[in-house]
């Protein structure tokens, strides 16, 4: 089977060609070059890109994709087992962000409580904004932040 040019890459992924070259800079795919220095694919490469999107759909960072495509031999397409076992790897990580995620729906829903909207001045989140010593930033959003004693 021949190999893919960038356009029908681009054509049978669904991705376009500048989000693919940009995949290959971050190594996640490879591709080889021809005399003329075209760029092409094996058509494994498809495979790929199925999980690289598949895994950013579930909020994966691409490091951490990239880290884990580095298990695959090049030109190698991602197995069943081997979606199985990046699922498990990223379990943690995916109930962490679930657990963020949930952890801001509940701060907002509360803050949403006095209608002021306003970090800097709202008395229940950030009285006296005690907030402002640890720097800019939305602490109260971050996963390993601490409310706001109390006073």
């Amino acid at each position: 089977m021949a190999d893919l040019t960038i356009g029908e890459l681009s054509a049978r992924s669904g991705v376009p060609a500048s989000a693919l070259r940009f995949y290959e800079r971050e190594g996640l795919i490879h591709s080889r070059r021809t005399g003329g220095n075209q760029r092409r694919y094996d058509r494994t490469t498809l495979r790929r890109i199925a999980f690289v999107r598949a895994s950013q759909s579930v909020g994966i960072p691409l490091a951490l994709i990239r880290d884990v495509l580095g298990f695959l031999p090049e030109g190698a397409p991602p197995t069943k087992e081997f979606w199985q076992r990046a699922s498990r790897c990223w379990s943690e990580e995916i109930d962490a962000r679930i657990a963020k995620l949930e952890r801001m729906r509940d701060r907002f829903t509360s803050c949403i409580g006095c209608g002021c909207l306003s970090f800097d001045e709202c008395q229940l989140v950030n009285p006296a904004d005690t907030l402002a010593r640890r720097g800019p930033g939305a602490h109260l959003l971050d996963a390993t932040a601490r409310p706001a004693p109390r006073g």
